[in-house]
């Protein structure tokens, strides 16, 4: 069995940085990078595609409502055509940046309140997914559990890869639940290597309700911008590997899997 193991990158600005990307680039596989909206920044884009470029680490656009005061996890009302523009934008943003460093973008990533509101409306879901279509139907989506965003990919015949957030608690319908609620954010590092483990062993997560959840994912996520992520994501690589999967790109997974 072959997983990717993920996270977001790149989210500081200017002088400022959130995480130790290095550190977890030797850990991953892939990383979803920041393209200025939520976080983020040219230079801070090239460094990171650069430094996963020698690592043969994967890269995709994180993409973001426009809103760095919010970290992009403030939900905004934005017309379809002008967020479509914002989602090209983004998406032109990294793919430029990782040509000119000799590396290609392999995939997309919704962030913050932009992919919880997609992944629960199937309209905005459709529009955001189109978006991604008509820029590179060969980038492949990863997300979360959500029935609009499989639908809207199957319509518009882009692959999606389905991720679970390690680090993250889900609904029933493996939807995220609001990082307002208690316990949403999982910072542990017992609990999350106990639900990754169920899921490889047995392929069921435990909602926040505490029902089982039947998941197969391709990829898991772990969160860069919290404390302790490179030790949770070392913890995490671990796990995967005694289970007896290999850790491998996004890209691969269709090839080799």
């Amino acid at each position: 069995m072959n997983i990717d193991l993920n996270a977001d990158l790149g989210e500081g600005f200017g002088p400022w940085r959130i995480g130790d990307d290095e550190a977890l680039l030797d850990v991953l596989s892939s990383a979803n990078v920041a393209c200025g909206f939520h976080a983020g920044d040219p230079l801070i884009m090239q460094r990171t595609v650069e430094a996963a470029l020698r690592r043969g680490v994967d890269v995709g656009a994180h993409v973001a409502f426009p809103d760095r005061q919010g970290f992009g996890r403030r939900p905004m009302q934005v017309e379809a055509t002008e967020l479509a523009a914002i989602v090209t934008y983004q998406l032109g943003a990294l793919a430029g940046i990782a040509s000119a460093a000799g590396h290609r973008m392999t995939h997309m990533s919704f962030h913050g309140a932009l992919g919880n509101m997609a992944a629960a409306d199937a309209a905005l879901a459709d529009t955001l997914v189109e978006t991604v279509a008509r820029f590179d139907r060969k980038l492949l989506i990863v997300s979360s559990p959500s029935r609009a965003i499989e639908s809207a990919a199957s319509q518009h015949g882009i692959q999606v890869v389905t991720t679970f957030l390690a680090d993250r608690a889900c609904d029933a319908d493996g939807l995220l639940i609001p990082r307002r609620m208690p316990d949403s954010v999982i910072h542990d590092e017992a609990i999350v290597l106990q639900r990754v483990g169920l899921l490889l062993r047995e392929g069921i997560v435990i909602t926040y309700e505490g029902k089982s959840l039947p998941m197969r994912p391709h990829s898991i996520l772990v969160h860069g911008d919290t404390p302790g992520a490179v030790a949770l994501a070392r913890a995490v690589r671990r796990e995967i590997e005694t289970s007896g999967a290999r850790v491998v790109p996004i890209s691969r997974l269709r090839h080799d899997a």
